[in-house]
């Protein structure tokens, strides 16, 4: 037990540290111009960051939680998995280098996984419980089909989006910097695009509201009992699509008006509009990574079960894994708590790495900054909702790049973003080899 309640202490220190790791992210492009000042910046940040507590579910954890096979592994693996992501994330801290803090935690786990089958069984094959051959690499979640024709998870799924994800996030942002371009104009047809565009949001959003009765089957309780309505508004799936309707309906209600006003009033009004795409993206933020922190924990909670098994867990720490019930349970302290050191973590800034993100990969406007950080957070949206733990580092970047793109090639500064991507392909690879390192350091000390 106090190995667990160690893993679980050190998950949320590194939940600390994502927070004002990754703090930039969110902040960059406010600060940058001067829409906030940088205390404003962190303090509107991390609000927002803990108020996805009550937005997000645990499809994220989910999938973090089934990164290595629960079953094989020890409490020693997923210590020296955040041990070594603790590490990776204050060096490149250090460094000024805006790495992913959930890729390093994905590597760290997987890694010592593989040093954890290769120190028990090695490298030839072994007779598993269900009597089939399995070897040392498959102790990893490498690829699951999604059930249904769903989305599929896995390691190479988190490795396929270190790519896919800043090119969603460069994708959108171009296209709402060529939308909010094209709105500046006196004509029509922008404004016939922006209506078409509300209308179809409308019934989309509408479209995918999940209805009381989906909501309260088999027992389930909504979390507002006495009011039908107010138990809708606040599924946690309805409320991250009324957000999505919410962004796309306030950035079209601007474009209406966009070519009406002068430079002046159009200045104004996007640094008022950068106040909610950085709340969306610092809630996506918050949802997207406090996530994966839980995941650990989950996954701490479920080996701890099955190396003692008959073991009466308290109320603290009841904690049920989908593969056990279909259901992914915990207790509200953890999701409270892993939201609170985020949100603390962002509290504490990350001034090194904001520069980076503010200033060295494009020159960063009003109108960049609202177009960014709105596709920035919507992606988040929508790889949430796909259960796919994405790098925030990561998305925000594509979408700077994507703005940057909007003026001329030469706008972006390729060499800072070359840089970049070379820390987010070796983060992966660099924590799983050094979270290995320290599993074997630690099976030393630990029995």
């Amino acid at each position: 037990m106090t190995l667990l309640i160690i893993i679980i202490v050190l998950a949320l220190i590194f939940d600390y540290i994502n927070g004002f790791h990754d703090a930039a992210n969110a902040i960059a492009t406010v600060v940058a111009t001067k829409v906030l000042t940088p205390f404003q910046a962190v303090l509107w940040a991390a609000f927002f960051n803990f108020l996805a507590y009550w937005v997000f579910g645990f499809g994220v954890a989910d999938t973090v939680a089934k990164t290595a096979d629960t079953m094989q592994i020890d409490l020693v693996v997923i210590l020296a998995g955040v041990i070594a992501a603790i590490c990776w994330n204050l060096l490149t801290w250090w460094l000024g280098i805006p790495s992913s803090s959930s890729h390093t935690l994905i590597g760290g786990f997987a890694g010592a996984a593989i040093a954890h089958a290769i120190a028990v069984h090695g490298f030839s094959g072994y007779v598993g419980a269900d009597g089939t051959t399995h070897y040392w690499y498959q102790i990893v979640s490498w690829y699951k089909a999604g059930k249904d024709g769903g989305m599929p998870s896995g390691v190479l799924i988190i490795i396929a989006f270190i790519v896919l994800a800043p090119l969603l996030g460069a994708f959108a942002s171009y296209l709402i910097s060529i939308w909010l371009l094209n709105a500046s104009r006196k004509s029509i047809y922008p404004k016939i695009f922006t209506v078409a565009l509300m209308i179809g949001t409308i019934w989309l959003v509408s479209s995918l509201m999940i209805p009381y009765e989906e909501i309260v089957k088999d027992g389930h309780k909504p979390r507002f009992i006495s009011s039908v309505f107010w138990s809708v508004a606040f599924e946690p799936h309805n409320i991250k699509w009324f957000l999505v309707a919410f962004i796309i309906l306030t950035v079209s209600a601007f474009c209406l008006i966009f070519s009406s006003l002068n430079l002046h009033q159009a200045d104004a009004a996007l640094k008022k509009m950068q106040l909610l795409s950085s709340a969306a993206f610092s809630l996506g933020h918050g949802g997207n990574d406090s996530q994966k922190v839980m995941g650990i924990i989950a996954a701490a909670v479920a080996v701890y079960i099955h190396a003692n098994p008959g073991i009466h867990m308290d109320s603290w720490l009841d904690v049920v894994l989908p593969s056990d019930s279909g259901e992914f349970k915990m207790p509200a302290w953890i999701p409270l708590a892993c939201y609170s050191a985020i949100a603390a973590g962002t509290l504490s800034g990350g001034w090194k790495i904001v520069k980076t993100m503010g200033s060295k990969i494009t020159k960063v406007t009003s109108f960049e900054g609202v177009a960014a950080e709105t596709a920035g957070a919507l992606t988040l949206y929508f790889t949430e909702h796909l259960k796919i733990p994405v790098s925030t580092t990561h998305t925000i970047t594509g979408s700077i790049i994507g703005v940057g793109l909007t003026k001329r090639v030469s706008a972006v500064r390729w060499g800072v973003t070359v840089s970049l991507i070379w820390a987010w392909i070796l983060t992966i690879p660099i924590s799983a080899l050094l979270a290995g390192i320290v599993y074997f350091l630690l099976s030393v000390f630990i029995k």
